[in-house]
């Protein structure tokens, strides 16, 4: 039996992109799936798909910044299953609109962006946390980016502090047996980043990697599987970067 059989994640931005292929490989392993999204209609599009192959999947809508909604949605999935054993805190801004001088973008989207990326991130730890507490094997997964490594950008930025708020989640929940880690993807050609990216801005990433092959989003849902599964048992505080090499240093 796969050791996800009858556990709970709840995957915020579950809706599309890397939150929809997280819930897929964790329903397919036996596992609930709570996808939470902003976007009502994806969420229940998405979940809606996974049921129909017989998987457990259900949609909450919510604002990974409201506070008191995240705390009712974390609520909710623990009378439901039991408890949470899985938190992916994958919803955020990217694209190449914030990839942009914070003079550029403007004091409002920077304050939307460190919204979202940032204290979203501690809204849906903290209210999922309670939950989470003493269950064998619980723990945290948060999205950070190859663009904190260096961090340019006021996305880049962002997710450098998420990277920190790993080590900080990590020493804090700890004591409650709840494990923190954080995966950086590199350039990841989902249909989105093809879509979005120039191809000017591809090659300068390509060229930049020690591995000249493209990522794909399997090789973040790989890295998912691995730092929520009881092969890192004794991994907490870490951000692991798929990258292809992509801005490796110490």
């Amino acid at each position: 039996m796969s050791e996800w059989q009858g556990r709970t994640a709840v995957i915020t931005g579950g809706g599309r992109g890397f939150g929809k292929a997280f819930a897929e490989a964790l329903c397919a392993r036996g596992a609930h799936a709570v996808l939470v999204d902003l976007d009502r209609a994806a969420g229940e599009a998405a979940a809606a798909e996974l049921s129909s192959r017989q998987l457990s999947a259900q949609a909450l809508q919510g604002d990974v910044t409201d506070a008191a909604r995240m705390a009712e949605v974390m609520d909710l999935a623990a009378q439901r299953h039991g408890g949470i054993d899985l938190l992916i805190n994958n919803a955020g801004l990217h694209s190449d609109e914030y990839s942009k001088p914070m003079r550029v973008l403007g004091i409002d989207k920077v304050r939307r962006l460190f919204d979202v990326n940032v204290m979203g991130t501690v809204t849906c730890t903290l209210a999922a946390a309670p939950f989470m507490a003493g269950r064998d094997g619980a723990n945290v997964v948060s999205l950070s980016s190859m663009a904190a490594y260096p961090s340019g950008t006021a996305y880049g930025a962002s997710k450098l502090t998420v990277a920190a708020l790993t080590i900080a989640f990590a020493s804090e929940l700890g004591g409650e047996g709840i494990r923190v880690n954080a995966i950086a993807p590199g350039m990841i050609l989902t249909e989105t980043i093809k879509a979005e990216l120039p191809e000017a801005t591809m090659d300068f990433v390509r060229a930049g990697q020690a591995l000249k092959t493209d990522g794909a989003e399997n090789d973040i849902v790989e890295a998912m599987l691995y730092l929520s599964g009881s092969g890192a048992r004794f991994v907490t505080g870490e951000t692991l970067r798929v990258t292809g090499g992509m801005g490796a240093g110490v």
